[in-house]
């Protein structure tokens, strides 16, 4: 019996430690990506928690301890509380037709559409373009002058020195580059859903209209809110394409949240203050994030 018992503990013993190596292996493995992790996310965001706290001077050294101070000076200042208005107005009427406009590309795709991969590749081509140069090639579009958006249209607007139109040519620019990567999601999620569905719909004399109501959008319903997060989480950083468009104006009726903390700190020398407003945006982040999360349970249908 003892020997047994012996036995017995010799064995769990050495698969006890069978997996204690196993996990030293896999800590290994992750180890490179936990150091840059840490180097370039953990850090600077707990950095940043940190220096919000504090008043810094132009060149960047700590002050002296302000407290919350920072964090009230932001939510009493009428610019601050403009930005975040004018943050979540781009937002809508750049996330809500990026996400429309790729739904029905990759519709029409989808639909059995001859010379598919020449659309796909149109459809994807805002992909490959860097925000940058996008934001150039817009700006010579969008110019009063000599562009041929005004040509075209028969218009007489001056983009860049509107508080009205500023913000929609920021908003078409943006459009035009997330457009593509949301169509790439959504034609990868109409491939996954069962044909049969469709079979069976079409037998019973269901429309384009019905099946895309009581099939497609259900169907479709995770990848939709995939496509929802990360729309709104990229443009909310929308920074490139204020800086070289618009650098906020006219009267900060661009002036996004991102390029409001990148003024702050390289332009004011306000490093408490363009902490703060960073900590701030992550919370706004956090907060939308959970709710869309929280919405998602009861909207969002899994196979």
């Amino acid at each position: 019996m003892q020997r047994v018992e012996e036995r017995v503990f010799k064995r769990e013993f050495s698969w006890g430690r069978k997996i204690s190596l196993h996990g030293k292996e896999a800590f290994l493995y992750m180890l490179p990506c936990l150091i840059i992790f840490t180097a370039f996310t953990y850090y600077p965001f707990l950095k940043t928690i940190y220096l919000s706290f504090f008043d810094m001077n132009a060149q960047g050294k700590i002050g002296g301890f302000v407290g919350i101070s920072n964090y009230v000076e932001l939510l009493k200042s009428e610019s601050f509380l403009n930005t975040i208005f004018v943050t979540f107005k781009f937002i809508v009427i750049t996330g809500i037709p990026s996400i429309l406009i790729g739904l029905f590309m990759a519709l029409i795709v989808n639909n059995k559409l001859k010379s598919k991969g020449i659309f796909t590749t149109m459809y994807a081509m805002p992909m490959a373009a860097s925000s940058s140069s996008a934001a150039i090639i817009w700006m010579l579009l969008f110019n009063p002058s000599i562009g041929i958006i005004n040509y075209f249209f028969h218009l007489k607007i001056d983009w860049f020195t509107s508080s009205t139109w500023g913000i929609i040519a920021l908003a078409i620019v943006n459009i035009w580059l997330n457009t593509g990567i949301n169509f790439i999601f959504i034609t990868s999620g109409l491939k996954n859903i069962p044909k049969e569905l469709y079979e069976s719909a079409y037998v019973d004399g269901a429309g384009f209209f019905t099946t895309l109501k009581n099939i497609t959008i259900p169907c479709l319903s995770p990848t939709l809110f995939f496509v929802t997060v990360i729309t709104i989480i990229n443009t909310f950083q929308t920074f490139v394409t204020v800086s070289i468009m618009t650098s906020g104006g006219p009267v900060e009726s661009t002036n996004l949240i991102v390029f409001s903390i990148y003024r702050n700190a390289f332009f004011n020398n306000k490093f408490g203050t363009a902490s703060a407003e960073s900590v701030i945006l992550f919370f706004i982040m956090l907060v939308v994030t959970l709710f869309q999360f929280r919405y998602e349970k009861s909207k969002v249908f899994y196979n």
